[in-house]
């Protein structure tokens, strides 16, 4: 049987998964847990493991959440990339800028008269473990809504106030359940969690979860960095 380009790729993809699946996981090594799979296998299938990945995904189906009284407190680990950093609330803006037609400079107060989006969903980082957590903020295409997209718009990069940086597909960035998140079950989020923004959503592993955003930039290319550990050899789509 002769298989199109399509499901040729779907198969490869879906054998690799498989070959993960078998390992139990047993392959992951290094404070950041990279899989070894991944790391001998993920530049070769760079562009493969997004177009697959987008078959794989329904890009706007919602992911179940939890229960209130699932949310499990003190199992989010704090990861810190640099540093903390400590931003005033009183002079904080939220840039979002690139191929928009309206361009945004957000002060908090603007941000929190927004309707907000709260989720009980699962945090998994690459390292292994996961939590429930409630995350509340603004849905990320409320903010592409009001920054009124140009054609032609395909990915959406993400800047912290500690340096990080990453990018996402604009769908991906776009699901209903991807939001810019500024309470972390129930209250404000602490300093150490992302104040006042990070990135929460369930459908992206963790380290494509940036905190302390401080700059959204929509684009129709990918720029040679594409994000802090895909530059490294992590996979850069990193669905669930």
């Amino acid at each position: 049987m002769t298989h199109t380009p399509d499901e040729q790729e779907l198969l490869t993809r879906q054998r690799f998964l498989r070959l993960l699946a078998w390992s139990g996981g047993s392959v992951m090594f290094g404070s950041i847990g990279l899989t070894l799979a991944e790391g001998l296998a993920g530049r070769a299938f760079e562009p493969l493991n997004q177009r697959v990945e987008e078959l794989l995904q329904n890009s706007q189906k919602l992911v179940p959440e939890f229960p209130i009284s699932e949310i499990e407190p003190e199992a989010l680990l704090v990861n810190s990339f640099r540093f903390t950093p400590e931003l005033d609330p009183t002079t904080f803006r939220l840039t979002i800028d690139g191929d928009v037609n309206q361009p945004l400079s957000l002060d908090l107060k603007t941000i929190y008269a927004m309707p907000q989006t709260s989720m009980v969903i699962r945090h998994v980082c690459v390292e292994g473990w996961a939590a429930i957590v409630q995350w509340g903020g603004i849905q990320m295409r409320e903010l592409a809504r009001l920054a009124q997209l140009k054609p032609g718009v395909r990915y959406v990069y993400f800047w912290s106030a500690d340096g990080y940086y990453g990018s996402w597909d604009l769908a991906s960035a776009l699901h209903p359940q991807t939001v810019l998140a500024y309470q972390k079950n129930g209250e404000s989020l602490p300093i150490e969690n992302g104040a006042p923004l990070r990135l929460a959503s369930p459908i992206k592993l963790g380290y494509k979860l940036s905190k302390w955003v401080t700059r959204v930039t929509f684009t129709s290319e990918l720029m040679p960095r594409k994000g802090y550990w895909e530059d490294l050899g992590y996979e850069w789509f990193a669905g669930l």
